[in-house]
Protein backbone atom coordinates (compact mmCIF):
# COMPACT_ATOMS: atom_id res chain seq x y z
CA UNK A 1 0.00 0.00 0.00
CA UNK A 2 1.52 3.41 -0.90
CA UNK A 3 1.15 6.23 1.59
CA UNK A 4 -0.08 9.44 0.06
CA UNK A 5 0.25 13.05 1.93
CA UNK A 6 -3.39 14.46 2.87
CA UNK A 7 -2.39 17.11 5.71
CA UNK A 8 -2.99 20.34 3.98
CA UNK A 9 -0.12 22.40 5.69
CA UNK A 10 2.53 20.17 5.09
CA UNK A 11 1.52 20.39 1.45
CA UNK A 12 1.25 24.04 1.35
CA UNK A 13 5.17 24.16 2.21
CA UNK A 14 6.20 22.97 -0.91
CA UNK A 15 6.77 26.61 -2.79
CA UNK A 16 5.52 27.16 -6.47
CA UNK A 17 9.67 27.74 -6.60
CA UNK A 18 9.90 24.57 -5.19
CA UNK A 19 7.35 22.50 -7.96
CA UNK A 20 9.30 24.94 -11.11
CA UNK A 21 12.58 23.61 -9.85
CA UNK A 22 12.06 19.69 -9.66
CA UNK A 23 9.66 19.58 -12.88
CA UNK A 24 12.90 21.39 -15.15
CA UNK A 25 15.27 18.84 -13.07
CA UNK A 26 13.03 16.45 -13.86
CA UNK A 27 12.68 16.87 -18.06
CA UNK A 28 9.79 19.07 -18.05
CA UNK A 29 9.72 22.56 -20.02
CA UNK A 30 6.98 24.98 -20.54
CA UNK A 31 5.06 25.24 -22.85
CA UNK A 32 2.32 27.60 -22.51
CA UNK A 33 0.63 29.69 -20.14
CA UNK A 34 -2.33 28.48 -17.95
CA UNK A 35 -4.82 30.62 -17.28
CA UNK A 36 -3.46 34.34 -15.20
CA UNK A 37 -1.20 32.02 -12.54
CA UNK A 38 0.25 29.10 -14.20
CA UNK A 39 1.68 27.32 -16.84
CA UNK A 40 1.33 24.27 -18.74
CA UNK A 41 4.58 21.89 -18.81
CA UNK A 42 5.37 19.04 -21.03
CA UNK A 43 8.18 16.44 -21.45
CA UNK A 44 8.46 13.28 -23.87
CA UNK A 45 6.92 10.34 -21.86
CA UNK A 46 5.39 12.07 -19.41
CA UNK A 47 2.04 13.53 -18.70
CA UNK A 48 1.36 17.15 -19.25
CA UNK A 49 1.27 18.69 -16.02
CA UNK A 50 -0.07 22.55 -15.15
CA UNK A 51 1.97 24.26 -12.70
CA UNK A 52 0.88 27.33 -10.24
CA UNK A 53 3.05 30.65 -9.83
CA UNK A 54 2.01 31.43 -6.94
CA UNK A 55 0.37 29.99 -3.72
CA UNK A 56 -2.17 32.46 -3.94
CA UNK A 57 -4.79 30.17 -5.28
CA UNK A 58 -7.90 28.51 -3.64
CA UNK A 59 -7.21 24.52 -4.97
CA UNK A 60 -3.09 25.12 -4.29
CA UNK A 61 -3.10 22.45 -1.83
CA UNK A 62 -4.96 19.91 -4.00
CA UNK A 63 -2.63 20.72 -6.71
CA UNK A 64 0.34 20.19 -4.84
CA UNK A 65 -0.74 17.02 -4.06
CA UNK A 66 -1.92 15.57 -7.44
CA UNK A 67 1.81 16.96 -8.61
CA UNK A 68 3.38 14.89 -5.87
CA UNK A 69 1.15 11.59 -7.15
CA UNK A 70 2.60 12.32 -10.65
CA UNK A 71 6.32 13.33 -9.86
CA UNK A 72 6.16 9.91 -7.48
CA UNK A 73 4.98 8.26 -10.50
CA UNK A 74 7.40 9.35 -12.94
CA UNK A 75 10.70 8.90 -10.56
CA UNK A 76 9.30 5.56 -9.41
CA UNK A 77 9.54 6.52 -6.06
CA UNK A 78 7.17 6.93 -2.94
CA UNK A 79 4.94 9.75 -2.52
CA UNK A 80 6.34 10.62 1.09
CA UNK A 81 10.11 10.61 -0.25
CA UNK A 82 9.22 12.38 -3.44
CA UNK A 83 7.72 14.83 -0.85
CA UNK A 84 10.63 15.22 1.16
CA UNK A 85 12.90 16.06 -1.76
CA UNK A 86 10.25 18.43 -3.02
CA UNK A 87 10.12 20.27 0.00
CA UNK A 88 13.60 21.07 0.03
CA UNK A 89 13.76 21.67 -3.51
CA UNK A 90 14.22 25.56 -2.47
CA UNK A 91 17.47 25.23 -0.78
CA UNK A 92 20.60 23.71 -0.02
CA UNK A 93 20.72 20.40 2.59
CA UNK A 94 23.02 20.26 4.91
CA UNK A 95 23.35 16.84 6.23
CA UNK A 96 25.38 15.20 8.79
CA UNK A 97 25.54 11.64 9.03
CA UNK A 98 27.48 9.17 11.16
CA UNK A 99 28.45 6.56 9.21
CA UNK A 100 30.66 3.27 9.88
CA UNK A 101 30.37 -0.20 10.44
CA UNK A 102 29.20 -1.61 14.10
CA UNK A 103 27.41 2.01 15.04
CA UNK A 104 25.06 1.39 17.75
CA UNK A 105 23.20 3.30 20.19
CA UNK A 106 24.95 6.78 20.81
CA UNK A 107 24.77 8.77 24.39
CA UNK A 108 22.80 11.99 24.83
CA UNK A 109 25.60 13.83 25.44
CA UNK A 110 27.46 12.55 21.95
CA UNK A 111 23.71 13.72 20.48
CA UNK A 112 23.66 16.43 21.60
CA UNK A 113 27.97 17.16 20.92
CA UNK A 114 26.73 16.28 17.17
CA UNK A 115 23.94 18.68 16.82
CA UNK A 116 25.78 21.58 18.42
CA UNK A 117 29.14 20.62 15.78
CA UNK A 118 26.71 20.51 13.29
CA UNK A 119 25.44 24.02 14.16
CA UNK A 120 28.76 25.77 14.70
CA UNK A 121 30.49 24.12 11.85
CA UNK A 122 27.59 26.38 9.35
CA UNK A 123 28.28 29.22 11.60
CA UNK A 124 31.77 29.69 11.18
CA UNK A 125 31.69 29.14 7.35
CA UNK A 126 29.26 32.03 7.50
CA UNK A 127 31.72 34.12 9.84
CA UNK A 128 34.67 33.44 7.13
CA UNK A 129 32.11 34.45 4.31
CA UNK A 130 33.73 38.18 4.08
CA UNK A 131 36.83 37.88 6.22
CA UNK A 132 38.87 34.71 5.85
CA UNK A 133 40.65 34.71 9.98
CA UNK A 134 42.28 31.68 11.74
CA UNK A 135 39.75 32.72 14.80
CA UNK A 136 36.38 34.36 14.74
CA UNK A 137 34.51 35.49 17.61
CA UNK A 138 31.52 34.44 15.95
CA UNK A 139 28.42 36.26 18.47
CA UNK A 140 30.19 39.08 17.09
CA UNK A 141 29.67 38.32 13.55
CA UNK A 142 25.97 40.43 12.59
CA UNK A 143 26.05 38.63 9.37
CA UNK A 144 26.30 35.60 10.46
CA UNK A 145 23.95 35.22 13.80
CA UNK A 146 21.59 36.44 10.96
CA UNK A 147 21.78 34.08 8.73
CA UNK A 148 22.04 31.30 11.30
CA UNK A 149 18.56 32.42 13.03
CA UNK A 150 16.98 31.91 9.76
CA UNK A 151 18.53 28.06 9.80
CA UNK A 152 16.25 25.61 10.51
CA UNK A 153 16.42 21.83 11.73
CA UNK A 154 14.82 19.06 9.52
CA UNK A 155 12.82 15.98 10.69
CA UNK A 156 14.54 12.89 11.34
CA UNK A 157 15.77 10.68 8.64
CA UNK A 158 16.16 6.82 7.98
CA UNK A 159 19.87 5.91 8.53
CA UNK A 160 22.58 5.55 11.37
CA UNK A 161 22.14 8.97 12.67
CA UNK A 162 21.78 12.07 10.88
CA UNK A 163 21.68 15.78 11.64
CA UNK A 164 19.89 17.88 8.92
CA UNK A 165 20.26 21.56 8.66
CA UNK A 166 17.70 23.42 6.08
CA UNK A 167 19.84 26.88 5.45
CA UNK A 168 17.17 30.02 4.16
CA UNK A 169 15.15 29.35 0.65
CA UNK A 170 17.14 30.49 -2.52
CA UNK A 171 15.59 32.94 -5.04
CA UNK A 172 15.89 31.18 -8.23
CA UNK A 173 17.83 33.57 -11.16
CA UNK A 174 15.40 36.61 -12.29
CA UNK A 175 16.90 36.37 -15.41
CA UNK A 176 16.62 33.54 -17.71
CA UNK A 177 18.97 30.57 -16.59
CA UNK A 178 22.32 31.57 -15.01
CA UNK A 179 26.17 30.03 -15.31
CA UNK A 180 26.14 27.32 -12.23
CA UNK A 181 29.39 25.90 -11.00
CA UNK A 182 31.86 26.34 -8.20
CA UNK A 183 33.57 28.51 -10.53
CA UNK A 184 31.80 31.56 -10.52
CA UNK A 185 31.96 34.43 -8.58
CA UNK A 186 31.03 33.63 -4.94
CA UNK A 187 30.38 37.39 -4.84
CA UNK A 188 27.58 37.19 -7.73
CA UNK A 189 25.21 34.49 -5.30
CA UNK A 190 22.35 35.18 -2.87
CA UNK A 191 23.69 34.93 0.67
CA UNK A 192 21.98 31.88 1.17
CA UNK A 193 24.08 30.02 -1.52
CA UNK A 194 26.94 31.75 -0.49
CA UNK A 195 27.33 30.46 2.40
CA UNK A 196 26.83 26.89 1.80
CA UNK A 197 29.15 26.94 -1.21
CA UNK A 198 31.65 28.12 1.58
CA UNK A 199 30.70 25.39 3.80
CA UNK A 200 31.50 23.13 0.49
CA UNK A 201 35.08 25.49 -0.10
CA UNK A 202 36.02 24.76 3.71
CA UNK A 203 35.17 20.83 3.92
CA UNK A 204 37.27 20.54 0.98
CA UNK A 205 40.20 22.48 1.94
CA UNK A 206 40.59 21.19 5.42
CA UNK A 207 39.87 17.28 4.18
CA UNK A 208 43.05 18.01 1.56
CA UNK A 209 44.88 20.09 4.45
CA UNK A 210 44.65 16.48 7.38
CA UNK A 211 45.38 14.28 4.42
CA UNK A 212 48.56 16.29 3.14
CA UNK A 213 49.55 17.05 7.17
CA UNK A 214 49.39 12.84 7.33
CA UNK A 215 51.99 13.03 4.82
CA UNK A 216 54.06 15.48 6.52
CA UNK A 217 53.31 18.75 4.81
CA UNK A 218 53.32 21.78 7.13
CA UNK A 219 51.45 25.18 6.97
CA UNK A 220 49.01 23.48 5.08
CA UNK A 221 46.16 24.58 7.17
CA UNK A 222 46.99 27.79 7.28
CA UNK A 223 46.69 27.84 3.59
CA UNK A 224 43.40 27.03 3.81
CA UNK A 225 42.31 30.04 5.88
CA UNK A 226 41.05 31.98 2.54
CA UNK A 227 38.78 29.22 2.21
CA UNK A 228 37.02 29.11 5.42
CA UNK A 229 39.33 26.70 7.76
CA UNK A 230 39.53 28.03 10.86
CA UNK A 231 39.97 26.82 14.71
CA UNK A 232 36.44 27.20 15.13
CA UNK A 233 35.80 24.87 11.71
CA UNK A 234 37.93 22.57 12.91
CA UNK A 235 37.05 22.54 16.38
CA UNK A 236 33.24 21.68 15.16
CA UNK A 237 34.87 19.44 13.10
CA UNK A 238 36.86 17.41 15.44
CA UNK A 239 33.63 17.54 18.20
CA UNK A 240 31.63 15.94 15.09
CA UNK A 241 33.76 13.36 14.86
CA UNK A 242 35.21 12.56 18.34
CA UNK A 243 32.88 9.80 19.40
CA UNK A 244 32.36 8.25 15.84
CA UNK A 245 34.03 6.33 13.21
CA UNK A 246 33.45 7.64 9.96
CA UNK A 247 31.41 10.92 9.66
CA UNK A 248 29.72 11.91 6.17
CA UNK A 249 28.88 15.41 5.32
CA UNK A 250 26.43 16.32 2.58
CA UNK A 251 25.69 19.15 0.88
CA UNK A 252 22.26 18.47 -1.54
CA UNK A 253 22.32 21.82 -3.81
CA UNK A 254 18.72 23.44 -3.87
CA UNK A 255 16.90 22.81 -7.65
CA UNK A 256 16.21 26.31 -7.89
CA UNK A 257 20.09 27.25 -8.46
CA UNK A 258 21.23 23.89 -9.73
CA UNK A 259 25.14 22.78 -9.63
CA UNK A 260 27.24 20.80 -11.88
CA UNK A 261 26.75 17.45 -9.86
CA UNK A 262 23.54 17.65 -7.84
CA UNK A 263 24.93 16.38 -4.53
CA UNK A 264 28.72 16.78 -2.27
CA UNK A 265 29.85 14.62 -0.10
CA UNK A 266 33.05 15.15 2.26
CA UNK A 267 34.16 11.91 4.74
CA UNK A 268 36.02 12.23 7.86
CA UNK A 269 37.02 9.57 9.96
CA UNK A 270 38.01 9.53 14.05
CA UNK A 271 42.20 9.69 13.24
CA UNK A 272 41.35 12.83 11.72
CA UNK A 273 40.12 14.03 15.29
CA UNK A 274 43.88 14.90 16.66
CA UNK A 275 44.88 16.24 13.56
CA UNK A 276 41.63 18.89 13.75
CA UNK A 277 42.36 19.74 17.64
CA UNK A 278 45.97 20.30 16.80
CA UNK A 279 45.48 22.57 13.73
CA UNK A 280 42.51 24.42 15.67
CA UNK A 281 45.22 25.09 18.89
CA UNK A 282 48.05 26.37 16.25
CA UNK A 283 45.09 28.54 14.34
CA UNK A 284 44.50 30.29 18.00
CA UNK A 285 47.88 30.47 18.80
CA UNK A 286 48.26 32.70 15.99
CA UNK A 287 45.17 34.65 16.14
CA UNK A 288 45.23 38.47 17.67
CA UNK A 289 43.72 38.25 21.41
CA UNK A 290 40.32 40.07 21.39
CA UNK A 291 39.69 43.29 23.16
CA UNK A 292 43.04 43.42 25.07
CA UNK A 293 43.12 46.07 27.65
CA UNK A 294 46.79 47.91 27.85
CA UNK A 295 48.55 50.13 30.58
CA UNK A 296 51.88 51.84 29.22
CA UNK A 297 53.19 54.83 28.29
CA UNK A 298 53.72 56.32 24.99
CA UNK A 299 57.65 55.66 23.87
CA UNK A 300 57.36 56.68 20.33
CA UNK A 301 55.58 58.36 17.70
CA UNK A 302 55.62 59.11 14.16
CA UNK A 303 53.75 60.66 11.86
CA UNK A 304 53.90 61.62 8.11
CA UNK A 305 53.59 65.01 6.86
CA UNK A 306 50.85 64.06 4.46
CA UNK A 307 48.83 61.73 6.80
CA UNK A 308 46.31 62.44 9.70
CA UNK A 309 46.79 58.56 10.91
CA UNK A 310 49.99 58.16 12.77
CA UNK A 311 51.96 55.90 14.71
CA UNK A 312 52.99 55.08 18.38
CA UNK A 313 55.18 52.31 20.26
CA UNK A 314 53.35 52.12 23.86
CA UNK A 315 55.46 50.10 26.51
CA UNK A 316 53.50 47.79 28.21
CA UNK A 317 53.58 44.39 30.20
CA UNK A 318 52.35 41.40 28.56
CA UNK A 319 52.64 38.05 30.45
CA UNK A 320 54.38 39.55 33.12
CA UNK A 321 57.21 40.78 30.44
CA UNK A 322 57.56 44.91 29.49
CA UNK A 323 57.08 44.39 25.74
CA UNK A 324 57.21 47.49 23.09
CA UNK A 325 53.20 47.42 21.42
CA UNK A 326 53.17 49.88 18.25
CA UNK A 327 49.22 50.69 16.99
CA UNK A 328 48.33 52.68 14.22
CA UNK A 329 45.86 55.23 15.58
CA UNK A 330 43.22 57.88 14.28
CA UNK A 331 43.92 61.41 14.42
CA UNK A 332 42.17 62.09 17.69
CA UNK A 333 43.76 59.22 19.13
CA UNK A 334 46.81 60.45 17.98
CA UNK A 335 46.86 63.75 19.57
CA UNK A 336 45.81 61.79 22.52
CA UNK A 337 48.57 59.63 22.39
CA UNK A 338 51.07 63.45 22.34
CA UNK A 339 49.53 64.51 25.06
CA UNK A 340 50.08 62.07 27.20
CA UNK A 341 53.36 61.67 25.91
CA UNK A 342 54.66 65.35 26.85
CA UNK A 343 53.15 65.17 30.40
CA UNK A 344 54.71 61.97 30.86
CA UNK A 345 50.83 60.10 31.32
CA UNK A 346 50.35 56.67 31.32
CA UNK A 347 47.71 55.77 28.76
CA UNK A 348 45.00 52.87 28.48
CA UNK A 349 44.80 51.41 25.39
CA UNK A 350 42.10 48.68 23.72
CA UNK A 351 42.10 46.63 20.86
CA UNK A 352 43.07 43.06 19.42
CA UNK A 353 46.64 42.06 20.26
CA UNK A 354 48.81 40.39 17.87
CA UNK A 355 52.12 39.00 17.62
CA UNK A 356 53.82 38.28 14.40
CA UNK A 357 57.29 36.72 15.70
CA UNK A 358 58.84 38.73 18.40
CA UNK A 359 57.30 41.87 17.49
CA UNK A 360 53.70 43.00 19.30
CA UNK A 361 51.13 44.88 17.96
CA UNK A 362 47.47 46.78 18.58
CA UNK A 363 44.55 46.08 15.91
CA UNK A 364 41.60 48.55 15.54
CA UNK A 365 43.36 50.56 18.46
CA UNK A 366 41.82 53.22 20.59
CA UNK A 367 43.27 55.49 23.30
CA UNK A 368 40.47 54.76 25.76
CA UNK A 369 42.25 57.08 28.78
CA UNK A 370 44.96 59.06 29.70
CA UNK A 371 46.36 58.43 33.26
CA UNK A 372 47.79 61.97 34.45
CA UNK A 373 50.24 62.02 37.66
CA UNK A 374 52.44 59.17 36.50
CA UNK A 375 56.34 59.92 35.52
CA UNK A 376 58.34 58.27 33.85
CA UNK A 377 61.31 58.68 31.05
CA UNK A 378 60.03 58.13 27.22
CA UNK A 379 61.87 58.82 24.15
CA UNK A 380 61.86 61.21 21.51
CA UNK A 381 59.39 61.78 18.79
CA UNK A 382 60.14 60.63 15.24
CA UNK A 383 58.62 63.71 12.92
Amino acid sequence: MKASIHDGKALSAVSPAALSAYARAAGWVIAEPYGEHSDVYAADGLPEIVLPRTQQLGDYVSVVARLIGIFASAADMGEIALYHDLVNADRDVVRVRVAGVGVGPITMNDGVDLIQGARDMLLSAACSLNDPRPVYRAGANKEASEYMSRVCMGQTEQGSFVVTMLPPVIPPPVQGTLAVGFEGDIADEPIERQVTRRLAEALSATRNATERTVRGDGEVFFDAIEDGASANFCEALATLIAPFPTLDIMLTWARTRPMPVARNVVRFVNDDEPILREAARSFRSRAPQPDVRLFGFVQRLKRDESETDGTITLRTEIDRKIQSVTAVLNQSDYERAITAHRMKSAVIAEGDLERVGQRWSLLSPRITAVITGEDTQNEDVEG
